[in-house]
């Protein structure tokens, strides 16, 4: 249950936002709580908002609007136990008030010095907004490695677009680069008033340089006005929040075509002020390297020289994604460029043609230059993929198991099975049952594609491929998804066999490096629907042979010289 401050939050956005309609009279009712304002006191989006009223969680008095008894109800019986206890009470935790922090900058400049001063600004900031701004300041011992190799000039203009605290910056300086010399925007002006003073304290040099400003609207004008820059070295804000239409109107500006996150926009941005034979480091995150997403940034970066490719880990506490980075140097792109790759401690190097040769030019560096071999030989072999050649869905999402599912076979219900329970020759007995009355969940798929005469299930969290071809219409939660293919030329049986091999976790593995299985990664995956016309079952050995491929005795895969 809620308690305390969040109460009070609560009952003064019910005060305040209490929704006011006027009546066929022109009478002000206040009798009910719209859907947005609800997902607003709630911290959730209105699609949420939509599935608790789905599931029988808030009612709805009238078309956009929910009874403000139940959604009162539910705030004290429901939230903390059932729903958003995952967040610890995100209503509370995301209280934000940037003067109150604002107000304390003075306290922190006098008895915190360098980077210290960035990490306790930080820690003073709410959750909510850091990911509304995409707030998660660089450790500077990544910093120091992403300068690795690059030779300073005192007289290069260096600057940081989202300086943050100034760890970027304070590293420029000690590199080489005239304090007179460095630059830097932030939207955050106690940042930028922390990285002024920074510099100040340890170079002794007071700077008008680093300035309150949005990058995205800046650079524009920079590059209008011919002000480039030699070195451009950023942290930028991962999924910072922009309305798409703004999103859309940068990426036109900065050539990232239908790459709209926010990384991918002050990448385009950044290269656009980057002088000829000038160095760009952007620390990203590792989707950038292999979601479809990216593709368009992705090619826009292989036209450049990429000098490293370099994985840092898990650098950034409470967040689970990789921070993985990128160097480039502003000159056109050779096939033969040699790119250092450093992933886990192991450092190798690959031709800029072995990624632009990838599906999606996807930058898989984790993968080393015998292996991309391994899948140029893969996708050399007649196939097609899945393409535009099945149908998808979803497994069934109920809102809440422990309401609509049992552990014991009861009336009503009936079975469902869990991506736990899909292996590759069979499915394991039911040990839960789901409520017969669909209406009641949050998502569910057309009802005929659990009832399809065929269908292939599969494993939607998993670190290998794991597909059953169910033939009696069972249904699957959401941790399975799954697809019923077109015809394709080979059985779904067949198709099975291929996706369940050896040979294909391993391409899956290598070219996306994730435990979820994404429909839009499988779709990139080659089918070799031929192997079966001179191979009536199904074997590893013959199909690699069929591939000119050899599994070598470490368990790796080389082509067949």
């Amino acid at each position: 249950m809620l308690k305390g401050p969040t109460h009070k939050i609560l009952d003064d956005n019910f005060n305040d936002i209490r929704t006011m309609q006027t009546n066929i009279f022109g009478e002000i009712e206040t009798y009910g709580l719209a859907i947005e304002q609800a997902a607003k006191i709630a911290n959730v989006s209105t699609a949420t908002i939509r599935n608790w009223i789905k599931t029988g969680y808030l009612i709805q008095s009238r078309k956009g609007v929910i009874s403000l008894e139940s959604f009162k109800k539910f705030i004290s019986e429901v939230a903390g136990k059932e729903k958003l206890n995952a967040r610890a009470n995100k209503l509370f935790k995301d209280e934000h008030d940037h003067q109150e922090v604002s107000n304390n900058i003075g306290f922190l400049l006098e008895n915190y010095k360098g980077e210290k001063i960035g990490i306790q600004y930080v820690n003073s900031l709410s959750d909510s907004y850091r990911n509304q701004e995409g707030v998660y300041y660089t450790p500077s011992w990544i910093i120091k490695d992403m300068f690795k190799n690059i030779k300073i000039n005192p007289d290069f203009k260096f600057l940081d677009p989202c300086c943050g605290s100034g760890n970027f910056i304070i590293e420029a300086i000690r590199q080489g680069v005239a304090p007179e010399n460095v630059y830097g925007f932030d939207t955050d002006e106690n940042a930028v008033l922390i990285t002024k003073q920074r510099i100040k304290d340890e170079f002794g040099f007071n700077t008008d340089n680093i300035k309150v400003g949005d990058f995205l609207k800046e650079a524009y004008k920079l590059k209008e006005n011919n002000l480039l820059y030699d070195l451009v070295f950023t942290n930028p804000p991962w999924g910072k929040k922009i309305e798409n239409s703004e999103k859309k109107r940068y990426a036109t500006l900065y050539g990232c075509g239908d790459s709209l996150d926010t990384t991918s926009l002050f990448l385009g941005a950044s290269l656009s002020i980057l002088k000829p034979n000038g160095f760009l480091g952007f620390l990203i995150q590792e989707a950038f390297f292999n979601i479809t997403t990216f593709e368009d940034i992705r090619k826009k970066v292989l036209s450049k020289r990429i000098l490293r490719f370099v994985d840092y880990g898990k650098a950034f506490k409470g967040l689970v994604t990789k921070a993985q980075a990128v160097m480039i140097e502003n000159k056109p792109s050779d096939p033969l460029d040699i790119i250092e790759c450093s992933n886990e401690n192991k450092v190798f190097s690959r031709t800029l043609q072995s990624f632009a040769e990838n599906p999606k030019h996807i930058f898989n560096f984790w993968t080393n230059e015998s292996e991309a071999e391994v899948i140029k030989q893969l996708y050399s072999i007649k196939h097609i993929t899945l393409k535009d050649r099945a149908k998808w869905a979803l497994g069934i999402v109920t809102g809440n198991n422990n309401r609509f599912c049992s552990k014991f076979p009861k009336k009503g219900y009936v079975p469902v099975y869990r991506g736990s329970d899909i292996t590759k020759t069979r499915l394991k007995e039911p040990s839960l049952f789901i409520l017969n009355d669909f209406s009641k969940f949050q998502q569910v798929a057309p009802l005929e594609m659990y009832h399809s005469k065929e269908k292939l299930i599969y494993k939607f969290i998993s670190s290998d491929l794991c597909f059953y071809c169910d033939t009696e219409q069972r249904y699957i939660l959401n941790s399975a998804n799954l697809l019923i293919p077109f015809d394709i030329g080979i059985t779904n049986q067949e198709l099975t066999m291929l996706l369940n091999s050896e040979i294909m976790s391993w391409l899956f593995k290598k070219l996306f490096s994730t435990h979820k299985i994404l429909r839009s990664d499988l779709e990139l995956l080659p089918i070799h629907f031929d192997y079966f016309s001179n191979n009536k079952e199904f074997t590893e050995t013959n199909y690699l042979n069929y591939l000119q491929i050899v599994k070598t005795k470490d368990g790796t895969y080389r082509v067949r010289k």
